[in-house]
């Protein structure tokens, strides 16, 4: 008797990209500008998110969707900055998925926010692989993790709108070279940008400030 292998092929990310396509549409018909934080864990995010809600709040609403482990720490942060944050907690997960977020969105006022954004768990691997429904991805990444990320993380630099590098004050005290960062993430996708930050010393983050303006102005525009 002859043996015959069947193959079977499923897409396990099927049903997240369902909701992250329901989730689209909606911040869509809000006119809402969402845009995914990755990183790996200590890059700054929330540090980030706290300078970008002080410095352009006043102009921008912003909302925060803020996952971790454990813990509403970063939540409180931001509510402490001047922006609304809802704080999700995976548990033992690595990730925000689809339908985490989407769970958190009746803690969302859509209608009076702007921007949201979402903070990822701290890892670079499994965030990059899930679509929240997100207009944008950014990846933060750190003078202080090294300047072989991007080499390492390949997926999550293919996935990223804007790479910003932060900590950039700290470089003289480390082996950490702009150059070969730069080289290889211009190996991985030549056409993203890398905006050089320091969220302690205030170096780039009117450039950010700038890109983030833009980014809802054009959102807004097309709806």
């Amino acid at each position: 008797m002859n043996e015959v292998e069947i193959k079977l092929r499923k897409n396990i990310l099927a049903k997240n990209e369902e909701i992250a396509a329901h989730l689209r549409e909606l911040f869509a018909q809000h006119r809402l500008m969402v845009i995914n934080m990755l990183s790996s864990p200590g890059s700054g995010k929330t540090t980030l998110l706290e300078k970008t809600a002080r410095a352009v709040g006043h102009t921008l609403a912003i909302a925060v969707i803020a996952g971790d482990l454990q813990t509403e720490r970063d939540a409180i942060r931001i509510r402490n900055a001047g922006a609304a944050a809802t704080q999700i907690n995976t548990g033992r997960g690595c990730h925000l998925s689809a339908r985490m977020v989407a769970d958190a969105l009746p803690n969302v006022d859509l209608d009076a926010a702007d921007v949201l954004f979402i903070e990822n768990v701290g890892n670079l691997v499994c965030p990059a692989s899930y679509d929240l429904g997100e207009d944008l991805a950014v990846v933060l990444a750190s003078v202080t993790e090294g300047d072989d990320k991007p080499a390492k993380y390949p997926t999550a630099i293919h996935k990223a709108d804007l790479i910003v590098l932060n900590k950039i004050d700290l470089a003289p005290y480390t082996n950490f070279s702009a150059e070969r960062f730069r080289l290889d993430v211009r190996k991985i996708k030549p056409t993203l940008d890398v905006l050089e930050i320091s969220c302690t010393q205030g170096a780039g983050l009117q450039s950010w400030f700038e890109w983030l303006k833009t980014k809802v102005e054009q959102k807004q525009a097309l709806h």
